[in-house]
């Protein structure tokens, strides 16, 4: 079989979807090596645990300390400054000037003897296509988000516009294997750079992750309120969290609001705020981060999940994120804003899924205390939910597609 490099200017910690495509390489016969990086200390923990399993091999460049490190942050200061200033865009001053950490990870990767390299995000790309050059080797791209409009900063400044349309434009037409992870973020790369679409691969997990059977959870009442819950590595601002609280207000049925993840003391003074200003009546429950691993076991004993996305950037309503098919395998019915990706999906989720609509909070409220007055709706919801992640939303049937379009490129 192949050898094969992935690339990713995350911590893996960070980026479940490359562990399970390394796991799922490796598991396939490829001989697979990750190149990551570190430069959240916080993470460390689930890092070295993802690493104390894993069936490949990897190294870690470290940002979090040392001459290169500094060297490579000044530059990265310099090529923003040099362009900003009018000198000419080129590929190799967008490269410098869009990640700190691409000349190292391009560096550590053409290291690695691989037939393919696979870049995860930009950064991830670019470093991947470095590397390829260098070996005259194959490229790959896993595109999670649609770059150009990935943030509102990408998205409005002309600067940084430039700079990621520019490394797309020279990388994607080499590469031999692409992947996305959704059809709408597959298309718009196809339309945007003329290139063939790319094998939509969604952020699904294992079956074993989910529980045996669906949970059942008693009827809210006021001594035992709906648990809603919604998780992320960071729980912060343009997440949908704001906009969520006017609808959670307004119910009548009883509820609890749980958010998971890391959360500055500056937001989570905010959030809890906005929670108290709109009306909300029990305060919000904080958990602390947890490996992704670990995710579908901690969603399965609530009664709604947050799936909710702002209308901007534009990016968000092409993506689907991995909260949806985390819920689906836990078996927890979930809310979900109304983007494209969102109602495209939905045609397939049926009663597993509601719809949130920030402009008309009290509808959103009625229709979800109508939903709780009616029990077997809800446990159909439930069970609905759990044989969707059972039966087609899940890492077991998904990676079949990831193997075969990586061997249809090797080939």
């Amino acid at each position: 079989m192949s050898r094969i490099c992935l690339v990713t200017p995350s911590h893996i910690a960070s980026n479940p979807r490359l562990v399970k495509e390394a796991d799922a390489l490796q598991s396939a016969g490829h001989d697979v090596h990750v190149v990551a990086h570190r430069y959240f200390p916080s993470l460390d923990a689930q890092d070295a645990a993802i690493y104390s399993v894993a069936s490949w091999e990897y190294t870690v460049v470290d940002s979090t300390c040392g001459f290169s490190h500094r060297w490579a942050k000044l530059r990265y200061r310099f090529a923003r400054f040099t362009l900003s200033r009018g000198f000419r865009l080129t590929p190799k001053r967008a490269a410098r000037a869009y990640h700190a950490v691409i000349p190292a990870l391009a560096e550590t990767a053409s290291h690695v003897p691989a037939d393919l390299y696979i870049g995860h995000c930009l950064a991830g790309l670019v470093a991947a296509s470095l590397a390829a050059t260098r070996k005259g080797s194959q490229l790959g791209f896993d595109a999670e988000d649609f770059h150009p409009t990935e943030t509102d900063f990408a998205e409005n400044d002309p600067l940084e516009n430039s700079i990621i349309n520019l490394l797309e434009k020279t990388a994607l037409p080499h590469c031999t294997h692409l992947t996305a992870s959704s059809p709408l973020i597959a298309q718009a790369y196809a339309d945007s750079y003329g290139i063939r679409i790319p094998t939509s691969i969604l952020n699904v997990f294992p079956r074993s992750e989910a529980p045996p059977l669906p949970v059942t959870r008693p009827i809210p009442t006021s001594d035992n309120p709906a648990r809603i819950y919604w998780f992320s590595q960071t729980i912060g601002a343009g997440r949908g969290l704001e906009e969520i609280m006017p609808v959670l207000a307004a119910l009548h049925t009883p509820v609890e609001l749980h958010l998971r993840g890391f959360i500055s003391s500056d937001y989570k003074s905010l959030i809890e705020r906005t929670a108290i200003n709109a009306g909300l009546k029990r305060p919000i429950v904080f958990h602390g981060y947890a490996p992704m691993s670990a995710m579908v076991r901690l969603a399965a004993d609530y009664d709604l999940a947050l799936s909710i996305e702002p209308s901007s950037p534009s990016n968000r309503e092409l993506c689907l994120a991995n909260k949806i098919f985390t819920y689906l395998l836990a078996g927890v019915p979930q809310l979900l804003s109304s983007t494209r990706g969102h109602r495209a999906l939905a045609e397939d989720l049926g009663i597993a899924v509601r719809f949130f609509d920030p402009a008309h909070p009290q509808k959103t409220a009625a229709a979800l205390d109508a939903w709780w007055s009616d029990p077997a709706a809800v446990t159909a919801a439930r069970a609905h939910a759990w044989h969707l992640g059972q039966t087609r939303y899940n890492w077991d049937y998904e990676k079949t597609a990831l193997v075969g379009a990586i061997n249809r490129a090797l080939s």
